[in-house]
Order: structure tokens, then sequence, then C-alpha cells
């Protein structure tokens, strides 16, 4: 199968191709930072590398794939990435067999897709001059999945951003990558930033610090009534907090730390709003993916309600 419009080389087939080794080596992390490229598998993460490539390609940014293998069954399966792989500024989809495809990736079972990419990490300056409303950093969260996990769930609240600081997960290994489930691709990511030049440059920038914390002193609960209160009173978000109690109304960074050590202590102390999830049945804690969800979901819902119209009061 051809990308239609487009000479097609011939099929890669030789899996200890030199070619083959160079892409295989960007499972691991010497090869990633030399590059400052890393790997896209299966249909997901590479369609919406692919959407990126073409919204960036179109405002005049930096593309994201320099080079798409697949194979003809993987094509045949995804015409939708196909097509999106004869747009312009592309490269033309290498066709490999699945010998091939199988020395490329770092899968058990590959899906017949690979897009090498860019690295597309952030600078923190950029993400705080768009004046964000919704943060989710990562301290020292090392499991990939557990990354991945919070990434979607930011993904998915509507957040402008996730931060990890150093000594977090690398993003871009290929378990992470694919635990994003392509939302790696949807949101500016800033890695390696430092934990106090980061708090100060939130303050600096009016943001609320939460940091979550299973024994914080204020319960997540009661924030969102209290939200909702305000919300039926008319009451805006403006004003900043009422005493000393967080408003989830507010422009906010959530901290959520490290799966077994959790947050830093001077960390949680510096944040100055410990929250913590209520928990009704018997488990001990809560996953700090599972957390990290239902605190951006509790920001991204008070910050979406509007006051009802006073003339309707």
């Amino acid at each position: 199968m051809s990308i239609s419009g487009r000479p097609q080389a011939p099929a890669m087939t030789n899996p200890r191709a030199d070619r083959v080794r160079e892409v295989a080596r960007l499972a691991g992390r010497p090869a990633r930072l030399k590059r400052r490229q890393f790997l896209a598998e299966g249909p997901q993460a590479v369609r919406e590398a692919l959407r990126l490539h073409g919204l960036r390609g179109a405002s005049g940014g930096q593309e994201v794939v320099t080079e798409l293998f697949a194979t003809g069954a993987a094509l045949e399966r995804n015409p939708d990435i196909a097509a999106l792989a004869d747009g312009p500024g592309l490269p033309a989809a290498r066709l490999v067999t699945d010998e091939v495809l199988a020395e490329m990736s770092s899968t058990v079972t590959p899906q017949g897709l690979i897009a090498v990419c860019r690295f597309i990490d952030v600078s923190l300056e950029s993400v705080l001059a768009a004046r964000p409303t919704l943060l989710a950093v990562l301290v020292e969260v090392r499991d990939p999945g557990n990354a991945g996990t919070i990434l979607r769930a930011a993904d998915s609240a509507g957040a402008d951003a996730v931060i990890l600081t150093a000594s977090s997960v690398d993003l871009y290994n290929p378990k992470a990558v694919r635990s994003t489930a392509g939302s790696l691709f949807h949101l500016p990511v800033v890695l390696g930033a430092d934990r106090d030049e980061l708090l100060a440059a939130l303050r600096e920038h009016s943001l609320t610090v939460l940091a979550a914390d299973g024994y914080g002193d204020v319960d997540l609960d009661a924030l969102q009534d209290e939200s909702s209160a305000r919300r039926l009173a008319g009451a805006g978000p403006a004003g900043g907090a009422a005493g000393d109690r967080a408003r989830l109304e507010e422009p906010t960074a959530w901290l959520f730390g490290n799966e077994a050590q959790g947050l830093p202590a001077d960390l949680v102390e510096a944040a100055g709003h410990r929250v913590a999830v209520p928990i009704y049945g018997q488990a001990e804690s809560l996953n700090v993916g599972t957390a990290a969800t239902v605190c951006l979901y509790a920001s991204a819902r008070a910050q979406r309600r509007t006051p009802p119209d006073a003339s309707t009061a």
C-alpha cells in the first residue's frame, strides 16, 4: 500500500539494517537525549503526533514527526492515519515488514505504526506567560503509568499544562508515552523544573498552590461545597481566598507527589494549602493518578461554573 500522490520507497525488509537499529535505540534514554527525539508507537499516539505536526506546521512552529514507519496492514486498518501522513510538510510513511517493525518497537505486540518525533516539551516561562488557570505539577513522580494517567486526566479536565519536576520519570520513555494515550501531544509539558524555583514562579503569577496530601487538613469535598455555595450566591471568583481558605475557582496549581514518599514536607509546608481527598470506604489511600484525577476535575468544575444570572434569581 502506498500513500496517495507520493512516490513510495521500497519496503524495509531487513530487521538488522542500520536504520532499524537507530530507531530502536530511541527506546533508551541516552539516544533520546543525544538526538532529542523519541518514539510514538501505535495508532493513537501516532495519530495525535501527526495532528500536532500539522497544527504546528500551519502556525509556523517546529514540526513534530521526522519519520513514520508502518506496515501495510496497519495503514489499511487506519486509513485516517494514512490520510494525515499525506498532508503537507509530513514525511511519507515508509512501509516496513512486521519483522522490521517488531525490531524497532519496544512493545511485545507492536501495532504496526511508529513515528520518530522531536522533543515537544516547552519552557516554564512560556506556560506562565499564557496566564494558566489550571496546572498539574508532578513532584518526583517516577512511575510511567502514573505520570501518563495524570497527564491524561489533566488533558481531560482542560488543564493548561503539566509540569514535571527534576527527578520525575522521563516522559519520553516508551512506556510513559504509551500510557498518555496521545494526550502528550495535546497540552504543553514542562520537564525538569526546579521545585523551589517553580513554587516561587507559581506564586509570582498569582496561582493558588494546592498540595494533594492524604493527611491534609482541608477536605476537598468542603472546598467543592464552598465553591457551589458561592456560585449559588452569585459570588464570582475574583478577590482571592476568603481568609486562609483556598478557592477552587481561582487559578490553581495542584502538586502531586511521589508514589511511595508523597510530597516532600518542606514543599507541603510552602504550598500553604494541604488538601485531602476523602476516603469513604476501607482503602488505605488512593493511587496518585486517581487522586490527581479527582482533584483536577474538582478545580475544572469550579472554574467552569458561572454565577447564575441575577436577572433570573
